[in-house]
């Protein structure tokens, strides 16, 4: 991994070197502060006070050189006031447009100013991170605790920077002022949501959002997707952005993420009832609903690798394979062949395309709305997890056209043909390739593959310096790789992974389990639903219909749970507090589902599987967002990316739960709810110890 010291500088803008934080000393203090408590010549309360102060010169010197170029630009401000003010009186085309090009530089340069603030911002909380990192001392907590509101703190105007939303305000207003308005008399504060069509002012309002993230819950969503963005973003990027996005095209994308997700779900409530129609065991759906997941594994792979070159095409062939995965499906009840019934599901997961679906989003969608883009795709999933068990319970009837049949298991196979029949010709209409030369022109957007959305300094500032649980993971001596910022990093930090291979050796231990965390959360999440329709069904008799909505509403419950948390929860407690309890949280809703002595009730099997998903689906959230901030940036590009990575950890678990199902069927029904929860529970407690072993090593 490139070291952060080198990176803030290459970012920094040159005339104003002098006054950003000394990210290089300050390294180099801590790791100085490290020998002397070690060797005994320094005590913890001496370091603390030290480092305190040497913190606040910093902040000072930022924050004074913040103030001093507010002023300059409100001078500025002034002046050009005093010449609109006149143009009012008499006006004319030239001087106003003079006037337009006068204030837009003076946007350029608020631009650089809000990037001074961003960098520095992102400076500051690295070194804090990077202190408690190395003391285990929750210097952090200490230090912004006492600093946030005191009425001489200097920490306030980093994070909140006031002036400069006066500065922001002044240029918007002038700018949308001396627009032709075809004779209307209204200002921007007469019609707040009227656009202001100006790229200087886009750039600004991109920027400040980054600086002002307003919205927890779409962060949170958005955290799920496992997209990326760059930590220090430019102008530039945003301009090639803009260039790519269409948005149509990203509709079509989300548009595929739900119909896969209801072709996922929509045969669970049914498959015992096929594979028994079929000839085959109730507890052969574990193969039928896992034949889609196996195909998965191989087929994340060569989309991921498409998507390199093109989107559209992959788009279509994914629509293609589907169409004919999902008419095998249907057929399959009259040609009375179990076979083909588990071609058609291979098919269908030859055709996910959610690689592509993220790829696309990462790439094209500009900065400015790649959260809500990204939340968007998290929503989609969730919604067509939802609908399509709730589809399925709709779809009761039976009927006959020639020889073809029509009926709750093979209807599915129907509606979902039908469905990306007619999406594949909305694609065909509807979707813009974007152009590659741009993307190979623009290096890091190029890179920002299936991975992960790095939200550090959106929620560094929302709630600043706070996010002391979502380490980023560096390298304890990196700061001896920064003493000398001269010599260039070597290439191969820049390169991504080549191969899995490649690509598993750039796992640190912290990855690692975080990726155990989502095999587990993926492994008993499939094991809850696909073995529902066989439990409810033995136990409590349901019918199809009862099964489907038990599903949907396990499903409905994805949004409101991200809403709390997003919004309440994760600014309670601290992210690795969250991962922690809801692991355990997970666990117990394994051990309350098992049936050891009493009748198991319908209360018992609602309850338990309630506690278990929604605690599975808040640790998703958490551990893609901690898993984010772990990786190495080597795998936030290419086609073996942490995205790809997570991914297959997450198919494979799902293989793997389906196909426990199946083998646990050939013991009886009597026995397949116990046996499939004893491996979930020894994977859940597996992983609650790795995790209390990695983040009391890191603390």
């Amino acid at each position: 991994m490139v070291a952060f010291g080198k990176k803030l500088k290459e970012r920094q803008i040159l005339e104003w070197q002098g006054y950003y934080i000394n990210y290089k000393l300050m390294k180099k203090k801590v790791n100085q502060y490290a020998q002397q408590i070690e060797v005994g010549t320094q005590d913890r309360k001496h370091v603390l006070k030290d480092f305190s102060r040497m913190l606040d010169n910093q902040i000072e010197k930022i924050v004074l050189f913040l103030l001093e170029q507010q002023g300059l630009l409100a001078s500025r401000l002034a002046i050009l006031d005093e010449q609109h003010d006149a143009l009012q009186q008499q006006p004319e085309i030239s001087q106003i447009c003079e006037l337009r090009q006068a204030y837009r530089a003076v946007g350029q340069d608020l631009l650089k100013l809000l990037f001074f603030v961003e960098v520095n911002a992102i400076g500051l909380r690295k070194i804090l991170k990077k202190f408690d990192k190395r003391f285990g001392y929750r210097f952090t907590n200490y230090y912004v605790k006492t600093r946030a509101n005191h009425p001489y703190s200097q920490l306030q105007q980093v994070f909140k920077h006031v002036g400069i939303g006066a500065v922001v305000g002044a240029v918007s207003r002038n700018l949308h002022e001396l627009q032709d308005r075809q004779g209307s008399y209204l200002s921007i504060y007469d019609q707040p949501a009227l656009p202001l069509e100006d790229p200087v002012i886009d750039s600004i309002k991109a920027a400040v959002d980054r600086l002002t993230h307003s919205t927890n819950f779409l962060n949170f969503l958005a955290q799920h997707a496992l997209i990326m963005q760059e930590e220090f973003p430019t102008p530039v990027e945003e301009q090639v952005d803009d260039q790519n996005y269409h948005f149509m095209s990203l509709l079509l994308n989300l548009v595929n993420t739900f119909l896969y997700m209801v072709n996922t779900y929509i045969v669970v409530p049914t498959a015992d009832d096929y594979s028994l129609s079929l000839g085959a065991a109730a507890t052969v759906c574990g193969i039928v609903i896992g034949a889609m997941a196996v195909a998965q594994v191989f087929s994340s792979v060569y989309f991921s690798a498409w998507s390199n070159k093109t989107y559209f095409r992959p788009l279509v062939f994914s629509s293609v394979v589907l169409f004919v995965g999902n008419i095998l499906y249907a057929l399959a009840y009259d040609f009375n062949s179990i076979a083909v019934l588990l071609i058609g599901r291979l098919f269908c997961g030859l055709g996910s395309a959610r690689a592509v679906n993220r790829r696309y989003i990462s790439d094209c969608v500009p900065q400015k709305i790649r959260m809500q883009a990204s939340a968007g795709f998290v929503s989609a999933s969730a919604l067509g997890m939802a609908c399509g068990p709730a589809l399925a319970g709709l779809l009761q009837t039976n009927f006959k056209i020639y020889k073809l049949t029509f009926n709750q298991e093979t209807l599915p196979g129907w509606v979902m043909a039908v469905a990306w029949l007619v999406y594949l010709i909305w694609l065909w209409i509807s979707f813009k390739e974007p152009s590659r030369e741009i993307e190979e022109n623009h290096i890091p957007q190029e890179s920002n593959a299936v991975v992960v959305e790095n939200d550090a300094l959106e929620n560094g500032l929302k709630k600043p310096l706070l996010i002391s649980s979502s380490e980023d993971k560096q390298q304890d001596e990196d700061g001896e790789q920064e003493c000398d910022e001269s010599e260039e990093a070597p290439e191969d930090s820049h390169r991504p992974a080549t191969s899995i291979r490649s690509a598993y050796r750039l796992l640190t231990p912290s990855v690692k389990v975080q990726l155990l965390i989502y095999f587990m959360l993926k492994y008993v999440m499939e094991i809850l639903l696909s073995e529902s329709s066989v439990i409810t069904t033995y136990y409590f008799k349901w019918s199809t219909g009862t099964v489907a909505i038990f599903l949907a509403s396990l499903g409905l419950t994805v949004l409101p749970v991200n809403i709390v948390v997003g919004n309440y929860i994760s600014n309670m407690f601290e992210d690795r507090q969250i991962l922690l309890a809801s692991e355990i949280m997970v666990c117990i809703g394994i051990l309350l589902s098992f049936h050891i002595i009493v009748p198991y009730s319908v209360p018992q099997y609602v309850c338990s599987g309630l506690i278990l998903f929604v605690s599975a689906e808040v640790l998703e959230g958490i551990n893609l967002a901690l898993l984010s901030r772990v990786m190495s940036s080597r795998l936030s590009r290419g086609t073996y990316n942490g995205g790809l990575l997570s991914t297959e950890a997450g198919t494979i678990a799902r293989v793997i739960a389906d196909g426990t199902i199946t083998l646990a069927g050939y013991l009886g029904q009597s026995r397949l709810l116990n046996i499939t929860l004893l491996p979930s529970l020894f994977i859940c407690i597996s992983s609650i110890v790795a995790t209390c072993f990695t983040y009391n090593s890191l603390y």
